[in-house]
C-alpha cells in the first residue's frame, strides 16, 4: 500500500521534511491538531493538556490495559496562527530522544482539501537519523490515514 505521508530527509542534514494531502477543507485538518477529542481518536493517546496559544503548552501519554505509561510526550507551543501555522517543541519522556522543534504548516488547496508541511529539526543528524530506523515513517502513515478516516464521517 501506498505511503501517503511523504517523508524527506537529506542527507548529512539533521531535519525531516514530512507532508501529507488530505481531502478535507483547512478549517478541519487544522482542527485536527487543535481540539483534544479528536487528537486523541486518530493519535490514539489521552490528551492531558493542550493548550493551543502562544507559550501554551500541551502533554499527550498512552497507558496499555493494566495502566502501564507506553508513551509519553509534551512540549510549549511558541507560535499558533489558527488554520494556518502551530510551531512547538516535542519531546518524548522516558526515551533516548532530545527535544525536537516541530513547525506544522496548514496549506488550503481547494475547497474540499488541504496540505500539511511538517519541518522537524533534531539537535544532530545522528537523532534524526535514529527515529528513521524505528517505525517513523509507517506510524504516521497510518496516523495520518486515521485523522483522513475520522474527519472525514465529520464534513
Amino acid at each position: 500500500m501506498e505511503q501517503k505521508t511523504k517523508i524527506s530527509a537529506e542527507d548529512g542534514k539533521q531535519e525531516l521534511v514530512i507532508t501529507r494531502e488530505f481531502d478535507l477543507p483547512l478549517e478541519l485538518l487544522f482542527k485536527a491538531y487543535v481540539e483534544p477529542e479528536i487528537v486523541e481518536q486518530w493519535m490514539g493517546t489521552k490528551v492531558l493538556k493542550l493548550e493551543n496559544k502562544k507559550h501554551g503548552s500541551w502533554q499527550f501519554k498512552t497507558t496499555d490495559a493494566k495502566g502501564n505509561v507506553v508513551f509519553q510526550a509534551n512540549g510549549v507551543i511558541h507560535e499558533f496562527v489558527p488554520n494556518k501555522k502551530i510551531t512547538r517543541t516535542f519531546e518524548m519522556e522516558n526515551a533516548p530522544f532530545d527535544v525536537q522543534l516541530e513547525f506544522l504548516e496548514f496549506e488550503q488547496l481547494t475547497n474540499d482539501t488541504s496540505k500539511l508541511n511538517m519541518h522537524i529539526v533534531y539537535r544532530s543528524v545522528t537523532l534524526r537519523d535514529q527515529m528513521l530506523q524505528l517505525p517513523f515513517a509507517q506510524g504516521i502513515n497510518m496516523a495520518h490515514n486515521r485523522l483522513q478516516d475520522i474527519l472525514s464521517k465529520l464534513k
